[in-house]
């Protein structure tokens, strides 16, 4: 595990491996670096692939440094390319780590981008009266409330029912069932501080990026579950609309990480679209 130094001290820790172009890739909320394990086995054949922890995320103590938040987020990722001299990078977010790249595109633009790539996520996480496409077509200011409320009573528990009670069914009777998946996420979720990332969860519900989507000029592929936990379809074309020639795929019967449920299609169609010339 590598590391560097962000702008305000914050260690940040990242995980390098293979030789080849840039390929950039952020999890998602509660995550860590270890959710692109399942994928370096193909793209680290043609590619060095640089998996980093977000500040507050992967078990590392955040001590009197900065929270993590959209923005300093979005810095962070900036600070990493200057410290590793990237260009050109391919950058692939799925959730949080998509609404980072969108922050990152809003706050220093395109120029060190060669492709991108976004896992089911919505420009804007909250709904209201004139957006539709948030969380489960229906997650407005009461419900981030409600939210909020759980997080700070059971931080693991407010995490999984966010995922539970949301589009998917499955994910319901799982939950409900108390099968081994859900209680290892359980256990992985209070083995971590909640408190930086409830910092950050209020940070990505108060964000916005429809107005960035349009201004992306560079290829980008998205990838949404057709059964994601948060996002109908509707949010997928919406997105796949609003960014200039874009791709998109639809993963039938994936949740909200469609990339684990599809991994051989993914590490297939993710090393096309970078093959691709631009």
């Amino acid at each position: 595990m590598s590391h560097f130094f962000a702008d305000d001290g914050a260690k940040i820790h990242v995980k390098i491996s293979g030789e080849g172009s840039p390929i950039v890739m952020l999890h998602g909320w509660t995550s860590s670096h270890q959710e692109w394990f399942p994928f370096l086995g193909a793209l680290t054949a043609k590619h060095r692939v640089y998996r980093w922890d977000a500040r507050g995320h992967g078990g590392h103590p955040l001590g009197n440094q900065t929270a993590p938040s959209a923005d300093r987020m979005a810095r962070d990722l900036a600070n990493l390319l200057d410290h590793f001299q990237l260009e050109k990078i391919t950058a692939v977010g799925h959730s949080m780590g998509a609404l980072t790249l969108w922050q990152y595109i809003r706050d220093f633009g395109t120029a060190r981008l060669g492709k991108l790539c976004f896992i089911d996520q919505s420009p804007k996480l909250l709904t209201d009266e004139t957006w539709a496409h948030g969380i489960y077509g229906g997650f407005d200011q009461g419900k981030a409330n409600e939210m909020m409320s759980w997080l700070h009573e059971d931080f693991a528990e407010g995490v999984l029912k966010l995922a539970a009670f949301g589009l998917n069914q499955r994910a319901r009777e799982k939950y409900l069932d108390g099968t081994g998946g859900w209680e290892r996420s359980r256990a992985a979720l209070r083995a971590q501080d909640p408190s930086p990332l409830i910092d950050c969860w209020a940070s990505l519900t108060a964000a916005d990026y429809r107005d960035v989507l349009g201004h992306i000029d560079v290829p980008a592929m998205l990838v949404y579950g057709g059964e994601s936990n948060f996002y109908g379809v509707e949010t997928a074309n919406y997105v796949a609309r609003q960014i200039p020639n874009s791709i998109l795929h639809i993963y039938e019967e994936s949740d909200h990480s469609p990339h684990q449920w599809q991994r051989e299609r993914f590490s297939r169609e993710l090393m096309a679209f970078i093959a691709q010339a631009a």
